[in-house]
C-alpha cells in the first residue's frame, strides 16, 4: 500500500450515533454490547470498523492496513438513550467536512450489531446448536433476519453475484452492464460487498433501478471478519451482514439467493462455485432448483475454459447440467436469471418452502463446518478419484479457501510468511487442471490487486515425494 493511496490526515477524535442499526436498545442489550466488547471480540470489532472506514481504498493488503492505522481505536459509549461510538485516529476518507458519510455510518453500526452484539447470540449454546446442521442453518437465518435482510411480503428477485475483487477493467464494465439489465427487470443484487465484480453489478443495478423509478432497490453485502479488511464494503451496499465465518457466509448466499451469477475471479470465486456445486450435486437436492449462470466478456473466455477443465476432470460431463455459461451477452444473462427465478418460485410453492430463505436445500455438514486453513489441514485434504462428487467438491473448496487465506487474510498471510507455502496434495488426474487454473489466476493478476504475487501454495502429486 503506497502512501499516495491513503489520506495523510486522520481524524483524531469523532463521536457518531447509530444509523441503520441499533438505534434503539434496551438497557439490558446495551449492557450486553458493552460487556462483550473486550478481549478477542474487541480486537475483531476494531479491525472490522477500520475496514468499513477504509471503504474505497484500492488495496487488499490487510496487514498493511492494520499497520498503517495501528493507533486507531473504536470505543462503545453507553447511555440511557442508546449507544454511540467514539473513534480515535480514524481514516479521513470516511468523513466529509468533518462529518461521517451517512452510508459509512450505516455500515459502521452494522459492524457493531454483528460482530459485538450478535457474537454473543451465536455463541449461546442454549440458543443455537452449532454442532448440528440444523442448528447452523438456524443461526444463519437469525443472522440475516437480525440484519433486516428479509422483506415481507417477500419476492423471488434476489440475484447473488460472485466474482473477483482483482479483475481487469473490461470485466468490471461487463459486470456493470449485467447489473444494469438486472436492475431494469426489478431484480435486487447481493454480493460479497467488496470491489471489482462485487461492486460492478450493484453500480449497474442502481442505474437500472433509477431508470425504472424503483426507489426500493436493495444492494446486500455478505462478508465475514477474516476477509472484510481485504475487501471493505463498497459504497453501494445498503444492507451489510457480517457472518461469523466463511462457511456461514456461503450458506447465507445460497439460502437467500433466487439465482446465482458468477463473473470471472480468482481462488475465492472458484471456492464459491465448488461450494455451490457440492450442494447442487447432492442427490437430496435434485428437486430444489437454484439457477447458476457463469458469465463474462469475450476477453475472459479463457477463464471459463480453465475452470471448466477442472470441473469436467473432477466430476465428469454431467456437471454441465448444473450451470449455464453465457459469454458477452448481459441481456441474455438477465433474462436467464429472471426465467430461472420463476422456476424457483414454482418449486417453493410446490414444496411450501419460504420465498426469502431456502430451508429445504440440503447442505452437507462437511460444507457447513468451519475450515481453518493451517498447513496441516491443507496437507490432509483428500483430492482423490474415489471421493463422492459432493465430498470432492467440499475438499476442493477448502483448498481454494486456504489459498484465499494465504493471499489476503491476515492470519493466513502471517502463517505463510512463517512456515512457507501451503502444501496441497492432489492425484495426478486432478493436479494438472488444478495447476493450470491456478497458473491462469496468477498470469491474469487475479490473486492480488497490486504488487508481484508470490504463491502461498505448492501443489504435489498425491503419493509422490513432496
Amino acid at each position: 500500500m503506497s502512501t499516495a493511496e491513503i489520506p495523510k490526515q486522520d481524524i483524531a477524535r469523532a463521536r457518531v450515533r447509530p444509523r441503520g442499526a441499533l438505534e434503539l436498545l434496551s438497557q439490558f442489550e446495551a449492557d450486553l454490547v458493552k460487556r462483550f466488547e473486550e478481549g478477542e471480540t474487541r480486537e475483531l470489532f476494531r479491525r472490522c470498523c477500520l475496514a468499513v472506514l477504509n471503504s474505497g481504498n484500492d488495496s487488499d493488503d490487510a496487514a498493511a492496513l492494520f499497520e498503517r492505522y495501528a493507533d486507531f481505536r473504536a470505543e462503545v459509549l453507553q447511555s440511557p438513550r442508546g449507544v454511540q461510538l467514539e473513534l480515535f485516529q480514524a481514516p479521513a476518507r470516511a468523513f466529509v467536512d468533518g462529518r461521517m458519510v451517512e452510508g459509512v455510518k450505516e455500515l459502521l453500526f452494522a459492524v457493531l450489531r454483528d460482530v459485538v452484539y450478535f457474537a454473543k447470540t451465536l455463541s449461546d449454546t442454549d440458543t443455537f446448536d452449532l454442532s448440528s446442521s440444523a442448528g447452523i442453518t438456524d443461526a444463519v437465518f437469525h443472522a440475516l433476519r437480525h440484519a433486516d435482510v428479509f422483506r415481507a411480503p417477500s419476492k423471488t428477485n434476489l440475484a447473488v453475484c460472485w466474482g473477483g475483487h482483482s479483475i481487469p477493467r473490461a470485466e468490471y464494465d461487463y459486470s456493470k452492464l449485467v447489473g444494469y439489465e438486472l436492475g431494469l427487470r426489478g431484480l435486487d443484487v447481493c454480493t460479497g460487498c467488496g470491489p471489482g465484480a462485487m461492486k460492478g453489478p450493484m453500480k449497474g443495478a442502481a442505474v437500472g433501478h433509477a431508470k425504472q423509478r424503483n426507489s426500493e432497490g436493495r444492494y446486500l453485502g455478505f462478508t465475514e471478519p477474516g476477509i472484510i479488511a481485504a475487501e471493505p464494503p463498497n459504497a453501494l451496499v445498503n444492507c451489510l451482514t457480517i457472518l461469523p465465518d466463511i462457511e456461514k457466509r456461503l450458506e447465507a448466499f445460497v439460502r437467500a439467493a433466487h439465482c446465482i451469477i458468477v463473473f470471472p475471479g480468482g481462488p475465492g470465486t472458484a471456492e464459491e462455485v465448488l461450494y455451490l456445486l457440492g450442494i447442487l450435486m447432492h442427490p437430496d437436492n435434485a428437486a430444489n432448483p437454484l439457477p447458476l449462470i457463469l458469465t463474462g466478456p469475450e476477453s475472459s473466455a479463457a477463464w471459463f475454459e480453465a475452470l471448466e477443465a477442472l470441473l469436467l476432470t473432477a466430476f465428469g460431463p454431467g456437471v454441465r447440467d448444473y450451470y449455464t455459461i453465457i459469454i458477452d451477452d448481459p441481456e441474455a444473462v438477465a433474462r436467464a436469471a429472471k426465467d430461472g427465478m420463476k422456476a424457483v418460485r414454482r418449486a417453493r410453492l410446490n414444496s411450501g418452502d419460504a420465498f426469502y430463505f431456502n430451508w429445504t436445500l440440503h447442505i452437507p455438514r462437511a460444507l457447513q463446518l468451519p475450515f481453518s486453513p493451517t498447513h496441516e489441514a491443507m496437507a490432509e485434504l483428500r483430492l482423490t478419484d474415489d471421493a463422492e462428487p459432493h465430498a470432492l467438491a467440499a475438499d476442493l473448496r477448502r483448498a481454494f479457501s486456504g489459498i484465499v487465506a494465504g493471499n489476503v487474510k491476515e492470519p493466513g498471510v502471517r502463517a505463510v510468511r512463517r512456515y512457507g507455502p501451503f502444501l496441497i496434495h492432489a492425484e495426478a488426474r486432478l493436479k494438472a487442471p488444478l495447476d493450470a487454473l491456478l497458473q491462469h489466476f496468477v498470469a491474469a493478476g487475479r490473486m492480488k490487486l497490486k504488487g508481484t504475487y508470490t504463491p502461498c501454495y505448492r501443489l504435489s502429486e498425491r503419493g509422490a515425494a513432496a
